[in-house]
């Protein structure tokens, strides 16, 4: 059984976070390991109250998780804080692992989930070790520090400069764009640009970030190459917003 890693927040609502990423590793066959970064009070409307873990437990869990069954792949979510993203950091030091992190910014309904000295920490500490980065179009931008992309050429231009802080992918995903089909984009360091188009399904579920990111992580865990794993994390996604149960 494939073992992935997951290190994020709670959700209270099981909308999103570990919950979320656990039913999806679930549906897979794989298996979670979870390590806590932050408790969240959520509903599906807004976040009533975070509760930050202390970085060196953070630490600590991960250094547990790995040195008990055998991890295949490690899936990053929810880190609150810089101190928590430099815990993860140093604990991943040794782990040679494909990790996709997902950059969670902010919830659904706007509450800050990553503080500014957080963001740094992400790009300078976990960037580079990272496999596959899946921000969203906001994300995007906002890491970068630049205007949210709506033409293919920004989008493009957006990712090469994700890519060039070190990630082996990026998957810039196309859920905040508008149009008849939501589309993906995957760039990587030694192949063409890959636009992933499907449908818009015309549904609003909260936690499709976290269903992508370690439906991937489960791909890559079990083998599979970064572009078959994106495709077959988009149909997981695409049956989360089909059925939300």
């Amino acid at each position: 059984m494939t073992r992935v890693l997951l290190i994020g927040g709670s959700d209270s609502s099981g909308g999103a976070g570990l919950t979320r990423d656990v039913s999806t590793l679930t549906r897979l066959g794989a298996e979670g390991l979870p390590v806590v970064t932050a408790v969240t009070a959520q509903t599906d409307a807004q976040v009533l109250a975070v509760h930050v873990v202390p970085a060196p437990l953070v630490h600590t869990q991960i250094a547990a998780a790995l040195s008990g069954r055998p991890v295949d792949a490690v899936k990053i979510g929810m880190l609150a804080t810089r101190a928590t993203a430099l815990a993860v950091a140093r604990a991943l030091t040794a782990a040679r692992l494909p990790i996709v992190l997902d950059p969670v910014l902010v919830s659904s309904s706007g509450a800050e989930l990553l503080d500014a000295g957080g963001r740094e920490a992400l790009c300078s500490a976990l960037l580079p070790r990272a496999t596959v980065l899946t921000p969203n179009i906001p994300e995007a931008a906002a890491l970068l520090g630049t205007g949210t992309a709506s033409a293919e050429e920004q989008l493009l231009r957006q990712a090469a400069a994700l890519l060039a802080l070190g990630p082996a992918a990026v998957l810039l995903k196309g859920g905040h764009a508008e149009g008849p089909e939501a589309t993906d984009l995957l760039l990587t360091r030694d192949a063409a640009p890959r636009w992933l188009r499907g449908p818009r399904i015309d549904a609003a579920r909260r936690g499709t970030g976290c269903t992508l990111a370690a439906a991937i992580a489960a791909g890559l865990g079990a083998g599979l190459e970064i572009g078959t794993a994106c495709e077959r994390a988009r149909q997981q996604v695409t049956q989360r917003l089909r059925d939300p149960a």
